[in-house]
């Protein structure tokens, strides 16, 4: 199965888009039909675009335009320098927005790709039409031992930094607890290959970004329409932490899926009807000239 970064989305093509102040990144482009509207794919700690969304792409591509990039630090994404930070992605995405000509579009976040969204929506409004939020939560430190971790994480970023032979380690000695031992062999090597065009440093960065956000005080005044998918054997974020950011938001739509945090990998066709499902419920709410815009 051959899955590089240039044969992993299909139907997108790359497109190497010069943001100013920022750098220069890929961006991936799916058209789809004429007038559809837009989505802007979000993914996760440790993974690429293609990793989380490579299996949905296509059939997502029949009804909308689908836009993806890798986050900062991640995969072909901009260089991640003085740290991690989720707003900074946020902004990254608005930028890229930008640069295509794209006025309105439902932001579909997975997991960290879920608080960028968020963020996405709060520090630009005008420009999300809607949320689709995956396997995601309002907080990634609720638990007593996401909070140990959370305290662990500066000082382990720390020793990660400033050890010369950290810079040849890769995001994969972490990202593998997302994965379960019975993939197949050249499906879960090709995961892997994909996680080590992340650096550790960066992903332990971005752990500590998403270790420290909340949306507790202000997800309640979303005033777009939302969806939320749930994963409902989710080990890394338990579903009824996804379910309180369902019921935080205003007249969420919820979506259940059988599958863990690694059903994008695992299930790519279940997960994938189950995004299609929560898209299709967003777009009913939009008006006609944002669902039919360029």
């Amino acid at each position: 199965m051959d899955r590089s970064p240039l044969t992993a989305l299909p139907g997108a093509e790359p497109r190497v888009l010069e943001l100013p102040g920022r750098g220069r990144t890929v961006v991936w482009d799916a058209p789809g039909p004429p007038g559809a509207p837009t989505l802007l794919l979000v993914h996760g700690v440790t993974l690429t675009s293609a990793l989380n969304w490579g299996g949905v792409v296509e059939n997502l591509g029949r009804r909308y335009r689908v836009v993806l990039v890798d986050q900062r630090g991640h995969g072909g994404g901009l260089p991640c320098r003085g740290g991690f930070r989720l707003e900074d992605c946020a902004d990254d995405l608005a930028a890229v927005a930008g640069q295509l000509g794209i006025e309105r579009l439902i932001a579909v976040g997975y997991s960290m790709g879920g608080l960028i969204a968020q963020l996405l929506w709060r520090r630009h409004p005008r420009l999300v039409a809607g949320l689709v939020l995956c396997s995601t939560a309002r907080n990634m430190s609720g638990a007593l031992w996401e909070q140990s971790a959370s305290l662990m994480l500066p000082g382990l970023l720390a020793a990660a930094t400033w050890m010369p032979a950290a810079s040849a380690m890769r995001a994969d000695l972490i990202g593998t607890a997302l994965l379960d031992s019975a993939y197949d062999p050249t499906q879960r090597r090709w995961a892997l290959s994909e996680m080590r065009r992340t650096s550790l440093v960066d992903a332990l960065s971005a752990m500590q970004a998403v270790s420290t956000f909340s949306s507790h005080s202000w997800i309640g005044s979303v005033d777009a329409p939302t969806a939320v998918v749930v994963t409902r054997h989710d080990g890394v974020v338990h579903p009824q932490r996804q379910m309180k950011l369902a019921r935080a938001l205003p007249d969420a739509t919820v979506v259940e899926v059988d599958g863990g945090h690694d059903v994008f990998l695992h299930s790519p066709d279940r997960f994938g009807a189950a995004v299609e499902s929560a898209c299709a419920a967003v777009r009913s709410y939009l008006p006609i000239a944002v669902a039919v815009s360029a």
